[in-house]
């Protein structure tokens, strides 16, 4: 499922990738996407189907950003926060980051990436539960998938 992004790739470009993605992610697979949390195992089997055909996420760099916007847009509807540039200092897989209300960052591009590149050691339900769930540390940035 490679998408090719005609949208830029900066903050406010995410909401029209996270929709492009959906409405791909329809056409080819027949995946409803609806913006809810409990979409995000349909995300992860996505992500886990691209694994097993052995992809890179070089080769799939522009599917992987747009589904990480979608959960990024999950994130933004659920548990608020808005879209950000990456802070210079921070490596990360896109430009672009949620900061939630509390100010911790939360970097859904990089669990997709994650998420192929580890499989479901990784889960990106248990990341978006962690940011659902506050507090003044996620946790997440240290274990290499950044919360």
């Amino acid at each position: 499922m490679q998408v090719h992004l005609n949208s830029p790739l900066e903050p406010g470009s995410a909401p029209q990738l996270a929709a492009a993605i959906v409405a791909a992610a329809a056409d080819i697979s027949e995946a409803a996407l609806d913006y809810g949390p409990d979409s995000i195992d349909v995300v992860e089997d996505i992500v886990d189907g691209f694994r097993a055909e052995g992809v890179s996420g070089e080769e799939m760099a522009e599917s992987l950003v747009a589904f990480g916007c979608y959960l990024g847009e999950i994130v933004t509807r659920h548990i608020g926060g808005t879209w950000r540039p990456a802070p210079a200092t921070h490596p990360t897989a896109a430009p672009f980051i949620v900061v939630l209300p509390d100010a911790r960052e939360c970097h859904p591009i990089d669990w997709v990436f994650s998420r192929l590149e580890s499989g479901a050691a990784v889960s990106i339900r248990d990341l978006y539960a962690v940011a659902a769930a506050g507090g003044a540390d996620s946790g997440l940035a240290e274990d290499g998938a950044h919360g």
